[in-house]
C-alpha cells in the first residue's frame, strides 16, 4: 500500500495583506475595521478582489480633502503658497532692449 499524506486543512485567512479586506469579511469584522483604520492607517475593503474602497481616519479623510480644494481666489492662493516668506529676488532688469536681426 502506498504512502499516502494527509494535507492538513487550510486556514482560511480573511485578510491576504495587512489592511486588505474582502467586503464579505470586512461587513463581519466591521468594529475591527474601523478600529484598525483609526490606529494603523488605511483598511482597503475589496469585492472579488477586484473593486475597491478604502476605510480611512476622519482626520487623514480630511487632510487628503483639503488638499484637493481650489483656493478661493488669487489672493487666497498666493497667501497659501508654499513659497509665502521666501527671499525671492523679484526685480525685473531694466537693461536696453536688444536689437535682433529680422
Amino acid at each position: 500500500m502506498p504512502n499516502r499524506i494527509k494535507s492538513l486543512p487550510r486556514k482560511r485567512t480573511a485578510d491576504p495583506t495587512p489592511g486588505a479586506w474582502q467586503v464579505q469579511t470586512a461587513k463581519a469584522r466591521f468594529s475591527e475595521v474601523f478600529r484598525l483604520a483609526r490606529t494603523k492607517g488605511p483598511q482597503r475593503i475589496t469585492r472579488q478582489g477586484r473593486e475597491s474602497v478604502v476605510m480611512v481616519a476622519e482626520e487623514v479623510y480630511e487632510e487628503l480633502s483639503a488638499k484637493s480644494r481650489q483656493p478661493m481666489s488669487l489672493v487666497q492662493f498666493f497667501r497659501e503658497s508654499p513659497l509665502v516668506g521666501a527671499d525671492l529676488d523679484l526685480e525685473r532688469s531694466r537693461d536696453a532692449d536688444r536689437e535682433i536681426e529680422l
